[in-house]
């Protein structure tokens, strides 16, 4: 029987941020199944990607005074800490902007329009009169249509899934200024999701039992019933897909229609095969051979907030643009923290991927208690420290490394630190041991890593059991029990073995500690059939884990210290010197005249006197608090050596000074600042 051919991914993080303990707890999930693959003989590309495209990165981006680009790889480049940190063995990292993915996406698209599936439409979309742009879904908020739920974003409800347009919202507003958004119309790019084809091979497909777990076909089903339209009429089955953004927009340009850009959803899953592509590139391999073999299995691990994305438009995308659909989509739930409290910094719950290395706390405790909760179903699990403490002392050091101490010592100074025979008791315990390998097996396959360590603990229990009813010490200590010493033990360090082959999977660093004591090749399931045999050498016992203690968690979990935040919302910038401070030259400049920018929500044009004998046009954000009558004739602070600036509406030459709160949402505002009478323009602030 020839090897299976698997092709893992999970959900592609987007690239405005580091990663937090939820991306952590799924890189785990996937790569200990991954692991469990590998070792059943499977052969497996398991690939991830930076979710790079999308109006949130390019507003960061513009905030951090970085392109986009640079932007993205500064994220990137802080990603392998956490995953060499937690053993998560991605086989490739690469990113959605990356060619690979332009290439890609623009020719599924072209697959997807040539079967007639794509359609233009003028629709009414929401504009920031603020921002002077179009607001993509999640930068327009707003109150669910459905379940009533505030805050939800302009694209699907968090709270009770429902997904539906932005201009469903009520009480929308923008999440960059909190204006309330203007509808303006625009032409755009569908995906025609509700044409009776996608329907009836969504249904089946969704449906059969087969591709996702029950509870999310569950949850699926109901998207295939009675929907609200924006205009509140209502409709029967799936909607259609807006495919497309407009400029302003970082991301893909949409082939025949310049100045649209694809909707991140669009590109974001065809990054997985971007990265898988550029992968076999990198290795000589044939990307359209691979992918065209009929045995080649897809799985995608994902959270439970995405699957419209990948139960719907994914697979459809695929199917109808004449490529592979995926073999199954694997939905996990959320993770919280002491009995169902979601993660918070601030009060103390929020569990930091990087604190955790950085305490010096074993990344195999996290990557076991984890394996020890996740069961395959689309569940939220808990972080209990003292669950977790317990878990890792009792089950890893109490019973599982506590085999190879209580044995590995007598081998080396007794017998040369070689194996013995296996009497009858401990080929009995032994072959309960092996009769185990199927099931485990199957409950990694069900990514059931939970039952996995169930029933491996279960048989550590069985050898411990053995270890206290032939007392090894008490044996070391009678004349002429040398023999039946060297035979218990060597039961103990055959069962280690094989308990070490079940545990490999969620363990796969301690498992190579184990490797290399034991002086054998890397394990896999099929060793589990096999015993090291007598006279096999061992190496020196080194003690392979420590116990988790109070400590560790109480600063894992500790509370950071209180900023130190002045009434303004912002801390006091770093210390200066005054060589720094005589660099800028402030001078008092008369505002001698005042308008309204034309094309602007928010700037007014000041020219301004400021005893040079000539006058300055500057260009200042602050129409929202004046009106230009306010401010003409009067004095105020200009940033006088500041380079000019070319803007989309002239030259600005210069900088007035105005004061506002960090927090501009919460405290509105922002004040120019006036001298004293009796200063006059030219003069300089010391």
């Amino acid at each position: 029987m020839s090897a299976r051919k698997i092709f893992v991914t999970t959900a592609l993080p987007y690239a405005n941020g580091k990663f937090h303990i939820g991306h952590i707890m799924e890189y785990i999930q996937a790569d200990t199944w991954v692991r469990a693959q590998r070792m059943a003989g499977s052969q497996v590309n398991f690939v991830g990607a930076d979710d790079a495209h999308g109006a949130p990165i390019m507003i960061a981006a513009e905030k951090a005074g970085k392109t986009p680009q640079q932007f993205v790889a500064d994220i990137a480049a802080g990603r392998k800490e956490y995953l060499d940190g937690f053993h998560i063995a991605f086989d490739n990292w690469h990113s959605t902007d990356a060619p690979e993915n332009h290439a890609l996406a623009q020719q599924i698209y072209l697959d997807l329009k040539a079967n007639g599936l794509i359609e233009t439409r003028t629709i009414e979309q929401f504009f920031d009169p603020e921002k002077n742009m179009f607001l993509p879904d999640r930068f327009i908020k707003g109150e669910c249509p459905r379940c009533h739920a505030k805050d939800q974003y302009g694209d699907n409800c968090e709270v009770c899934g429902a997904v539906y347009a932005p201009t469903e919202l009520i009480n929308p507003y923008s999440a960059l200024s909190g204006a309330r958004p203007e509808l303006k119309t625009s032409e755009h790019f569908f995906f025609k999701l509700s044409d009776p084809r996608c329907v009836q091979f969504l249904k089946e497909w969704t449906q059969d039992g087969f591709h996702v777990q029950p509870e999310v076909a569950a949850k699926i089903r109901e998207w295939f019933g009675t929907r609200t339209n924006p205009d509140g009429s209502t409709s029967e089955g799936l909607g259609d897909w807006d495919i497309s953004r407009d400029a302003p927009y970082f991301g893909i340009e949409i082939p025949d229609a310049p100045g649209k850009y694809f909707y991140v959803w669009l590109d974001a899953p065809i990054g997985y095969l971007a990265s898988l592509k550029n992968l076999l590139d990198k290795r000589g391999e044939d990307y359209d051979a691979y992918m065209a073999d009929p045995a080649l299995e897809q799985y995608h691990f994902i959270g439970k907030d995405i699957i419209t994305f990948h139960t719907l438009f994914w697979p459809a995308t695929l199917k109808f643009s004449g490529r592979k659909t995926p073999t199954k989509i694997c939905v996990h739930g959320f993770m919280t923290v002491n009995n169902g409290e979601k993660m918070s910094k601030s009060r103390g719950t929020g569990l930091d991927p990087l604190k955790y290395l950085a305490l010096g706390m074993n990344p195999e405790w996290l990557r076991y208690y984890l394996g020890a909760k996740l069961n395959g179903r689309n569940e939220d699990i808990d972080f209990n420290p003292e669950d977790f403490m317990a878990r890792v002392n009792a089950d890893l050091i109490g019973k599982y490394v506590n085999i190879a101490s209580r044995a590995a010592g007598f081998i080396a100074k007794r017998f040369g630190g070689r194996l013995g025979s296996v009497g009858s008791d401990g080929q009995a315990l032994l072959a309960e041991l092996h009769a185990q390998q199927a099931a485990i097996v199957q409950a990694y396959e069900d990514r059931d890593s939970a039952r996995a360590a169930r029933d491996t603990m279960l048989l550590c229990d069985r050898v411990n059991s053995y270890v206290d009813a032939n007392k090894p010490w008490e044996l070391a200590r009678q004349e002429g029990q040398d023999a039946r010493l060297h035979d218990v033990c060597t039961t103990c360090i055959e069962a280690f073995r094989l308990l070490t082959i079940y545990l490999k999977p969620m363990l796969p660093a301690t498992a190579a500690q184990v490797e290399g004591f034991l002086q054998i090749a890397p394990l896999s399931f099929a060793d589990a059939q096999s015993l090291l045999g007598t006279g096999h050498a061992i190496g020196q016992y080194q003690h392979l884990m420590q116990r988790v203690t109070v400590e560790q968690l109480d600063a894992l979990f500790a509370l950071p210290e209180p900023e130190k935040v002045l009434p303004g919302g912002e801390e006091i910038a770093p210390t200066i010197t005054i060589a720094d401070f005589a660099r800028i030259d402030l001078r008092i400049a008369r505002i001698v005249e005042c308008q309204a920018v034309e094309g602007s929500t928010k700037l007014l044009r000041l020219t301004l006197d400021a005893g040079e004998g000539r006058l300055r046009n500057v260009f200042s954000g602050i129409s929202s608090m004046y009106q230009p009558e306010q401010l003409q004739g009067k004095l105020t602070v200009l940033v006088a050596n500041l380079a000019p600036r070319k803007m989309k509406f002239g030259v600005s030459e210069g900088m007035v000074l105005a004061a506002s709160h960090a927090d501009e949402k919460s405290h509105p505002g922002i004040y120019v600042l006036e001298p004293f009478p009796g200063a006059e323009p030219g003069m300089r602030i010391h």
